[in-house]
């Protein structure tokens, strides 16, 4: 008789629920993880009320932000990663593409994924293809939690570290007072960044972002290039990190960026962008520099994003676990997504946290 867990599925759009599915059986190179913590990405509130699947398949485990124990292994796979914990690079690369070659699978031609193409992290057990996935932590006081938070910071870290200009000294303005962009003003302060300023849209946020120790300020209340010169001592800033994917913000990144300045675009975008004609004009006036920013960095030249983060988790250098604002079992899931998405509850961060005795 097969063995049975729960997992939270999709089965078309706007249909997301908990239901009993088989444990799933490793075999050749696969891991079969028992799931810590996952945590829900901005990307699946759309993913399960408006797009669907990324190719319609269902049903689907969605959850691409994991942790978790080894629990059992393929043939040949090594059994000494039995009992070994972390997290794990949801992308799953063809290998064969240009991309792929250089090491740049986040650029891959024809991906697959964990969370929005294959079954993800949203069960109690989760099927890895192989332990070139994992990235291990070496400190068993380093929380589920989290390690589940490693796919958002590598985020962060990609656009703030790899692709900004990062230097120390800079004056950094981040749009979106979320998780993503308090991590990216996390590794900002890490990178020796002069000063930051965190803008949203909304009073709650910019307390939020208050009550982590960066400034903010509301851009609906307030003349930002105003604020931001206050900020910055009369100076407009170095790096703007565009983390809304609204028109509204990248425009505003534009104004409050000085000359020779680089924007990073963080956001996926909310609809269709317009760039003002003024705000065009100062593009070419100022020379600025734009960067798209798409998931994170895993081959190891120059550095492996992944593996540097746990690093610095478990290092004690780099934390985000206070960034969660709702924790729950898979039971209460689909229930939380839904209350957040129709705002009867407000959300930083939903961490579906697994059986605590791993």
């Amino acid at each position: 008789m097969e063995k049975m867990m729960k997992a939270a599925r999709m089965h078309r759009i706007g249909e997301f629920s908990v239901e009993s599915v088989p444990i799933p059986i490793p075999h050749g190179d696969e891991l079969l993880v028992r799931i810590g913590a996952c945590g829900v990405c901005g990307s699946d509130m759309p993913r399960i009320y408006v797009n669907g699947t990324s190719k319609q398949k269902y049903p689907l485990t969605l959850g691409h932000e994991f942790s978790g124990t080894v629990v059992a292994v393929g043939e040949p796979a090594d059994p000494a990663y039995i009992g070994k914990r972390g997290t794990f690079f949801p992308l799953i690369p063809c290998r064969k593409c240009d991309s792929c070659l250089s090491g740049n699978y986040a650029m891959c031609e024809d991906y697959d994924y964990l969370g929005s193409r294959r079954d993800g992290g949203f069960a109690e057990y989760c099927l890895i293809p192989s332990a070139w996935h994992m990235v291990c932590s070496q400190n068993p006081d380093t929380s589920f939690e989290e390690l589940a938070m490693v796919e958002p910071a590598c985020v962060a870290q990609h656009a703030m570290l790899r692709r900004s200009g990062m230097y120390a000294g800079a004056n950094v303005l981040i749009f979106g007072a979320g998780p993503i962009g308090i991590m990216a003003a996390r590794w900002a302060k890490l990178a020796g960044a002069g000063h930051i300023l965190m803008v949203d849209v909304l009073d709650e946020k910019v307390a939020f972002a208050e009550k982590h120790g960066f400034s903010a300020v509301n851009s609906t209340s307030c003349d930002l290039e105003q604020a931001v010169r206050a900020a910055f001592g009369g100076k407009l800033a170095d790096i703007a990190f565009e983390g809304t994917g609204f028109g509204s913000a990248l425009n505003n990144s534009i104004g409050c960026v000085k000359a020779f300045g680089t924007i990073v675009m963080v956001g996926n975008p909310a609809g269709d962008t317009t760039i003002n004609k003024g705000q065009h004009s100062k593009i070419l006036r100022k020379e600025l520099t734009l960067n798209g920013i798409w998931n994170s960095h895993f081959s190891n030249s120059p550095i492996n994003e992944w593996r540097y983060t746990v690093d610095m988790m478990d290092k004690g250098l780099f934390h985000c676990e206070d960034l969660i604002s709702q924790r729950t079992d898979l039971d209460g899931l689909p229930g939380l997504i839904d209350d957040v998405k129709n705002h009867r509850v407000n959300s930083c961060k939903i961490m579906f946290v697994g059986d605590k005795e791993q």
